[in-house]
């Protein structure tokens, strides 16, 4: 690898591109001078960029707007959403993929078990649906109140289910223990669940992607550090974690750089398009 360059460099937000706000379950909304810098040359080196996350297409546009890529409108950002489940690309916001299941017998089977939990279906363009207000900061955009039964009514990209009262261990074990047949699912830091469609999954996302850009899997550079991270990490022909990953996500990567608060992005990056 030693004179190996990436072609193209797929990017995970929240905990990679941005740092973790200590015991909040959210991200400070701003990219690290450091970290736009590495990001830049990069693109400016002709790889391209991909930003590929959990997060709803309505949560990315504008961390793509703080990395100020594309510079103009002739080539427009490809983005991986909803953990694979949307590709599209921006500016403006086009959809180029979306993938959708029905969620109906999953979701009612986590619910018998967390009857409480708060539940998100992605409204695109405008924010989510939910039964319930989630934590201040963890969903973006409008959230509109919605029965559970009419949110998922019809097929869906992706199901969040949050239960605050729940720790992230209850989830892992609900969700191993259910088996939720006829989905695939990831839980979060906390007591988060995303169910999507079978199969579904960033590396999906990551690698129609790829696919349209001509640019072979060996020559793709991931950088994560969640559980979604996983299959993505594993996908690409270097997968990295951060840091402070978790040892599943550690051991699924190639390599471990520093942490998102000691620039692990910028280190990983800096072997190839140095200062």
């Amino acid at each position: 690898m030693a004179d190996w360059t990436p072609g193209l460099i797929a990017l995970d937000i929240d905990g990679t591109l941005l740092k973790w706000v200590e015991g909040a379950g959210t991200t400070y909304e701003e990219i690290p001078e450091a970290t736009y810098a590495a990001v830049r040359r990069a693109h400016d080196a002709g790889c391209h960029v991909v930003l590929a996350s959990g997060r709803s297409p309505h949560g990315m546009t504008r961390i793509a707007d703080l990395l100020d890529i594309p510079s103009d409108d002739t080539d427009p950002l490809w983005v991986v959403a909803s953990n694979g489940a949307v590709v599209f690309r921006y500016p403006p916001l086009e959809v180029v993929h979306e993938e959708t299941f029905d969620a109906r017998a999953a979701v009612s089977a986590v619910l018998r078990e967390h009857p409480n939990a708060l539940v998100a279906v992605e409204e695109r363009g405008v924010g989510y649906r939910v039964n319930r207000p989630f934590p201040d900061g963890e969903l973006s955009g409008d959230l509109i109140e919605t029965d559970v039964a009419d949110m998922i009514a019809e097929q869906v990209s992706r199901v969040i289910i949050r239960d605050p009262s729940a720790t992230v261990e209850d989830f892992v074990a609900l969700a191993a223990r259910l088996g939720l047949q006829g989905t695939d699912y990831v839980v979060g830091w906390t007591a988060w669940l995303d169910l999507s469609p079978v199969g579904v999954s960033k590396a999906s996302g990551l690698a129609l992607v790829a696919d349209k850009l001509g640019v072979a899997q060996a020559d793709v550079l991931a950088i994560g550090d969640g559980r979604n991270d996983i299959e993505m990490l594993r996908w690409a022909g270097r997968g990295v974690a951060m840091g402070q990953a978790i040892e599943e996500v550690k051991e699924a990567a190639d390599a471990v750089t520093e942490t998102v608060y000691d620039d692990g992005v910028v280190i990983e990056l800096e072997r190839y398009w140095p200062r």
